[in-house]
């Protein structure tokens, strides 16, 4: 046996055991001439795991010309649909719809293969579900998997399973699509899938978890996710697409730090090769930089944006943590007329909607934003949109003055966030219920909140919010006292800040009491000479 008939055999031997490193070692000492289109394929598949993109694209296209001088034409057709798959990834349109249009015309009379599935997946199902039509996306899931069934390929099913799950939940059946995402997945968990189908699945199966803001199934796949990257040898980008769901995890758990170090990784390794995945990781840096105060949010926001990523509506609170409350009221409400009536994409909108039009006195806004965001968590039911929908609700009723009634929304809200380990909203909970305790004259309890806020805020190393405002005033109390300053009555405080009447009193005798003035002039020159101002 010669040299290079021995570096082939190790090389085949190597990548079936998924020893990608070992297999693209010895194909490397081959020459090109020698393979043949399978061991071309490998090598190319082989270079796929190493990160090694520029020479797999270019491998996979000399083994679809190979397949074909060997008249193999669905495996010709299955290199060219990866290659398009490829192409896409990388923000390559035309090569992408190219290659796919390709393996189109290549399985013209070609009896069924797993190829005519996997075609249909990526020209009927994920278009039907990208373009808001569900039930097309369920009718195309459904024959992928009975060509999987009839042919016997268990990847097919399970990706077949997986669509048509993420196509019930876009069109509102949230258990049923749940449940197939599941389902698929336990054809992934019992190792009968090809390593690439079986990342594919965790991709698709956690990016749809995070979509509905189902944050403890999302979680769970994570955490299964890495346990299965663990056990592969090298698995650049799919370790990449992982760290992107991981890095969106610790944002929601309040490690910043973390989150913004694992995304700037994910944009190292996918730029180039997963621009959609690396436009969300600038936006996680993005987030991550404006929840700790960093002025380098604003540029993060611009890198998701120039990547394809709707820097919405991390953007708009950025402007209203700026102080610029009613440019942010305009930045979220044209962003919600442009994504148009997709009620997941727009309920993150209305979260932060509803914080927006509070701080700039815009209460129709605020509770119109609530109304959607409480209709679109009853539909989908899931951890993270109810919690948002009760947050949104206890919030709309203390501003409006109803501090009674907001208290046990607020405690359910709190309770909720805690649950999902979310330590920043349940510090901004704490916060509205300290508000809501002393305005029933309760100052016990809301010390006692106002310490628990305290805490968190200094365990999430950053400044709580109104924190330097002198003489020991709220948030709340330093918007009533700025518009004294300006003159206004209470009953145009109280329109301005959705409150009633009562509520701006009780607010001023606060006030007078924690600066040690006696009249409502005295308070608003305390206002001027402290260089407080009303929000815009």
């Amino acid at each position: 046996m010669d040299e290079h008939a021995d570096s082939l055999a190790q090389a085949r031997t190597a990548h079936a055991a998924r020893e990608w490193a070992s297999a693209a070692a010895r194909f490397d000492a081959v020459p090109t001439e020698r393979l043949g289109a399978d061991d071309l394929a490998a090598y190319a598949d082989a270079l796929w795991w190493l990160g090694r993109i520029e020479d797999n694209l270019r491998l996979s296209a000399a083994a679809c010309d190979a397949f074909l001088a060997e008249s193999r034409p669905a495996e010709a057709a299955g290199a060219a649909l990866v290659l398009g798959i490829f192409h896409l990834g990388r923000g390559d349109e035309p090569q992408g719809t190219g290659w796919i249009g390709r393996a189109r015309h290549l399985l013209e009379g070609v009896p069924e293969s797993p190829v005519h599935g996997l075609l249909l997946l990526l020209t009927r199902m994920e278009p039907s579900l990208q373009a808001g039509e569900p039930a097309a996306a369920v009718e195309a899931a459904r024959r992928v998997q009975e060509i999987g069934r009839r042919l016997g390929q268990p990847d097919l099913v399970s990706l077949g399973l997986n669509g048509e799950g993420r196509a019930l939940i876009r069109s509102g059946q949230v258990i049923d699509g749940l449940a197939l995402l599941d389902e698929a997945m336990v054809t992934v968990l019992g190792g009968k899938l090809a390593p690439f189908q079986s990342g594919t699945l965790y991709c698709h199966t956690i990016a749809a978890c995070h979509e509905v803001a189902d944050v403890r199934r999302m979680t769970r796949w994570s955490e299964l996710a890495e346990q299965w990257l663990a056990t592969l040898p090298a698995a650049v980008l799919f370790g990449g697409l992982c760290a992107v769901h991981r890095a969106q995890l610790q944002l929601i758990r309040g490690r910043w730090d973390e989150a913004e170090r694992t995304a700037l990784e994910v944009v190292a390794d996918l730029d180039a090769n997963r621009i959609d995945y690396a436009a969300e990781a600038w936006y996680v840096v993005a987030e991550a930089r404006r929840l700790r105060g960093d002025p380098g949010a604003a540029r993060a926001y611009d890198e998701a944006h120039a990547r394809g990523r709707d820097p919405q509506p991390g953007r708009a609170l950025l402007q209203l943590q700026g102080g610029d409350a009613a440019g942010a009221a305009t930045s979220v409400r044209t962003a919600l007329a442009a994504v148009g009536g997709d009620p997941l994409r727009r309920a993150p909108l209305c979260a932060a909607a509803i914080e927006i039009a509070i701080a700039a006195g815009r209460p129709d806004q605020a509770s119109s934003a609530a109304s959607e965001l409480a209709a679109t968590a009853a539909a989908y039911a899931t951890s993270g949109l109810e919690a948002m929908a009760a947050a949104a609700r206890g919030t709309l009723l203390l501003a409006g003055g109803h501090a009674e009634e907001a208290l046990p929304v607020l405690r359910d809200a709190c309770r909720r966030w805690h649950e999902l380990g979310a330590p920043h909203e349940v510090a901004g909970l704490c916060e509205r219920l300290a508000d809501a305790y002393r305005a029933l004259g309760d100052e016990a309890s809301a010390a006692a909140e106002d310490a628990r806020a305290a805490e968190a805020y200094e365990r999430l190393g950053v400044r709580r919010p109104g924190s330097e405002a002198p003489g020991g005033l709220s948030r709340r109390e330093c918007e009533v006292l700025a518009l004294v300053a300006e003159g206004r009555s209470n009953r145009e405080i109280g329109d301005r800040l959705f409150i009633s009447d009562r509520t701006v009193g009780r607010h001023l005798t606060n006030i007078y009491a924690k600066i040690g003035v006696t009249s409502r002039t005295q308070a608003a020159r305390y206002a001027v000479e402290h260089g407080m101002t009303a929000p815009q």
